[in-house]
């Protein structure tokens, strides 16, 4: 997915040759997911405000659902019959301010300005007929639950094994909540640390993101979290959200991914063009990746073994 280019690129690993480029409606394309079968790739069209659905191979348009306002996070289910979907609105305007004439977010609710945002939805979609099955009415649910003031922009996201309990990132949220999807409503917020200062404003932010990746472990016990605008880690014991935080490691964290063994977690420093790699159960940092500028997302694969010989270790100490 370049989002400059507008467009999805296959490139054969092999021999670095484009096979096919498939280009999204509007002028940017954002977060994309792979199928579990390997047969599709769904990616969310920024300013089309809709997923398109590609077959691997071809690249050819399976089809696509419509969004809110900047389509954004795809996440398919472990069976892969349903596609979870989030929308973060308009990150890019200059109205974030937490201040209204003098009155504080604390004590109006959410901000006036929300409104501006556009529109953040939630879906649950079939992935074959790309039919929406289920939209959250995450505003009614977060009043609900007591935490009416929280932005309903859904980023980053983690769930367990079974997909009942999810986790999602919000906009200018230190920390997280935990979702119950049986029963559609909030169950608890995790609040971690903000340890940007007084001088750093809601639209120093990137792309409204306090946070910016969430992991859980393979045995759904600890998260792995990007504190990203106060440049740390934290590991969180999911059963009371206790926390350990991994800080003077690098700057601005962007993304975490669960290591397919499920003891690690993969975490980006798009600050210090580094990645590294932490143990669930040490809670220790057990290596660290240089890597090239801004690193961002992060899959675990294998590759021809001759791109890594005579290269020495990647890994520093």
């Amino acid at each position: 997915s370049r989002p400059s280019y507008a467009d999805v690129a296959a490139i054969d690993i092999a021999t670095g040759e484009v096979v096919w480029r498939f280009e999204v409606d509007g002028y940017r394309s954002d977060h994309m997911a792979l199928s579990p079968d390997g047969t599709q790739v769904a990616v969310s069209a920024s300013t089309g405000n809709v997923v398109h659905v590609l077959d691997v191979e071809t690249g050819e348009e399976q089809g696509k659902f419509p969004s809110g306002d900047s389509p954004h996070e795809n996440i398919y289910s472990e069976d892969g019959k349903r596609i979870y979907h989030a929308s973060i609105g308009t990150v890019y305007t200059p109205l974030d301010s937490e201040l209204l004439g003098g009155v504080t977010d604390a004590l109006l609710g959410k901000n006036l300005l929300d409104a501006t945002k556009g529109e953040r939805v939630f879906q649950v979609v079939d992935a074959n007929s790309l039919e929406i099955i289920k939209t959250l009415d995450l505003e009614a649910d977060l009043e609900a639950a007591g935490y009416g003031n929280l932005s309903t922009a859904v980023r980053p996201m983690a769930h367990t094994a079974d997909e009942r309990y999810f986790y999602f990132q919000l906009s200018f949220l230190h920390g997280f909540i935990e979702y119950d999807m049986e029963e559609q409503k909030v169950l608890r917020l995790a609040e971690l640390p903000d340890l940007t200062g007084p001088l750093v404003t809601r639209e120093t932010y990137v792309n409204d993101s306090a946070h910016h990746g969430i992991a859980l472990s393979a045995d759904d016990s600890t998260f792995c979290v990007a504190g990203t605008m106060s440049d740390y880690v934290a590991l969180v014991d999911r059963d009371d959200f206790s926390y350990e935080l991994k800080t003077g490691i690098g700057e601005k964290p962007y993304w975490v991914t669960t290591s397919k063994d499920g003891d690690h977690c993969y975490v980006s420093w798009s600050g210090t063009d580094q990645m590294s790699v932490f143990n669930y159960t040490s809670g220790q940092e057990v290596a660290r990746v240089d890597v090239g500028d801004h690193p961002q997302r992060i899959r675990e694969g294998s590759v021809p073994e001759a791109w890594v010989e005579d290269q020495g270790s990647l890994f520093l100490p």
